[in-house]
């Protein structure tokens, strides 16, 4: 009997043991980084060339050309659409790669010699969600970092978390989320996530 007793101890003991280490592990998995986060790939994709994708709006000129030359935008299969050369991929380039596309197309039967110049006019949006004064959907500012961000959503809410913010980026046709520091830069289409604090 008195060794049923002992055993009961032990293993109950043990259960214990064993939920003390479940709790901890499900609070330490709660706080730890969102997956797909390598730090190194921010650093390298804040200098890379903008690449356009749905929302931008572009100012093109075709010299010579005051039919052609307008502005246009990048409709949601990251196309623009012009006169006489109809729609045009431009989803995932850089702007001279358009220039030279739009030439190159011109030049096909419609235009001897163009000259194309494309300009950014208007930058997709970024988005600010979680715990911020008016979570939305923001127009892009230059040079803004993730706290500029934040400002512009109203600041933080009574309850967020103000060390870091969770920031989802696609690179190389991947959405990558990461917890990074307030004066990361931001970049167009971004969502900023700020946090509930626990305390």
């Amino acid at each position: 009997m008195a060794n049923t007793l002992a055993l009961k101890k032990v293993a109950g003991k043990t259960l214990n043991l064993a939920f003390v280490a479940l709790t901890t592990g499900a609070l330490v998995a709660s706080c730890a980084v969102p997956g797909s986060y390598r730090p190194e790939l921010y650093a390298e994709s804040a200098y890379v060339p903008y690449t356009l994708a749905a929302g931008d709006r572009l100012r093109i000129i075709v010299f010579g050309q005051d039919a052609l030359s307008n502005t246009y935008s990048v409709d949601g299969a990251g196309r623009i659409a012009m006169p006489l050369i109809g729609s045009v991929p431009v989803q995932g380039l850089p702007v001279p790669a358009v220039e030279q596309e739009i030439a190159a197309r011109l030049r096909n039967g419609f235009v001897r010699e163009p000259r194309v110049s494309v300009e950014v006019e208007a930058f997709r949006p970024f988005f600010v969600l979680g715990e911020v004064t008016t979570a939305g959907q923001y127009p892009f500012v230059e040079a803004m970092t993730a706290r500029t961000a934040i400002a512009i959503a109203g600041g933080f809410g009574p309850r967020g978390y103000q060390g870091a913010v969770d920031l989802t980026r696609v690179i190389d046709g991947v959405p990558v989320t990461g917890r990074v520091p307030l004066d990361t830069p931001v970049r167009p289409g971004d969502t900023i996530t700020v946090r509930e604090r626990i305390f």
